[in-house]
């Protein structure tokens, strides 16, 4: 027995205590490796872009099952870019108190997790969807471990660029779910995404940029002036909302109408970032990629509803 804040605590209680915190630290560790945060995209853009494959009429299992193949091949590839960046996260104060970088869960253990759910992925898409959407999920964690993470990230500026297309592939996967093909409004939505990430990325990284200098990764913000990063962002970001006006050919005027406001406030942002930049400002580029966020998430929501009322396509292509 021992006293503890005034109160007599047995051995047995205090090690069950213990255990117990042990073992909800080690859960919220393995939980912490799969990312939950950077998986809402998967949630933001598959369910339109299937929505948009059928016009609506997309049977509802289907979706959760998409959705589940495609959160565990999600959980398996950002575990494995853990494993992968290990060493950097202890050196970066943004990613420090990452599981691996505090130890929390074993490197081993979580490279194996980060396996387990990867083929896991492949197999419930295969099984519940098409071999097609399969080999997406599998190729898209290969090209995001052992392209972007091992190849890429610590060798060129220019990583998140191709990186970034990992990150595209949610709705390839979610189109090719219900139509067993790749057409091109899937490929169109996935030139949204890859022209979305540098200036959602490029931003946030130029509030970390010595972080990624300390660490030793040339993300552009740590090795490019930031007039030359906003031009760049500036670049990316009439790119993508080009884009999502391309993609109005296969939908109805709902969606047109929002992506041409979203876009043009979009736009705004970006100018004005850049204008800031060369006028000798002080910049808050956080702003911009918060806000990007709810830009892709208004683009996306607005095409799921157009989708869903299967409002007539402005255009017959």
């Amino acid at each position: 027995m021992r006293i503890r804040e005034g109160h007599l605590v047995s051995d047995s209680t205090e090690g069950a205590a213990g255990s117990s915190h042990r073992f909800r630290t080690t859960l919220l560790g393995y939980l912490a490796l799969t990312k939950p945060r950077v998986i809402e995209l998967l949630l933001v853009t598959t369910i339109p872009a299937m929505l948009l494959a059928g016009r609506g009429t997309v049977d509802p299992l289907l979706i959760v099952n998409t959705l589940f193949g495609g959160l565990l091949a999600a959980a398996g590839a950002n575990t494995l870019n853990c494993v992968a960046d290990a060493d950097i996260d202890k050196m970066m104060k943004r990613t420090e108190r990452r599981p691996l970088a505090r130890a929390t869960v074993p490197r081993g253990h979580a490279l194996v997790f980060g396996l387990a759910l990867s083929v896991a992925s492949f197999f419930w898409l295969w099984w519940t969807t098409n071999l097609l959407s399969a080999h997406l999920a599998g190729a898209t964690i290969a090209f995001y471990v052992l392209v972007y993470t091992l190849l890429l990230k610590r060798r060129t500026s220019q990583n998140v660029v191709w990186g970034g297309a990992a990150g595209c592939m949610p709705v390839m996967i979610g189109w090719s779910a219900v139509t067993g093909t790749i057409q091109w409004p899937a490929l169109v939505m996935f030139l949204i995404i890859f022209f979305w990430t540098p200036p959602h990325t490029w931003a946030l990284a130029m509030r970390y940029k010595e972080d990624y200098r300390a660490a030793g990764v040339p993300m552009l913000p740590a090795v490019a002036t930031e007039q030359q990063v906003t031009k760049q962002i500036l670049i990316y970001t009439w790119l993508t909302v080009v884009a999502t006006l391309v993609l109005a050919l296969a939908t109805g005027w709902l969606y047109a109408a929002v992506a041409i406001v979203a876009g043009t406030w979009f736009l705004v942002m970006a100018h004005q970032l850049y204008s800031g930049v060369r006028r000798g400002e002080a910049v808050k580029p956080l702003r911009l990629f918060l806000q990007s966020n709810n830009y892709l998430a208004v683009v996306f929501l607005a095409l799921a509803v157009d989708s869903a009322l299967a409002l007539p396509t402005l255009f017959t292509v």
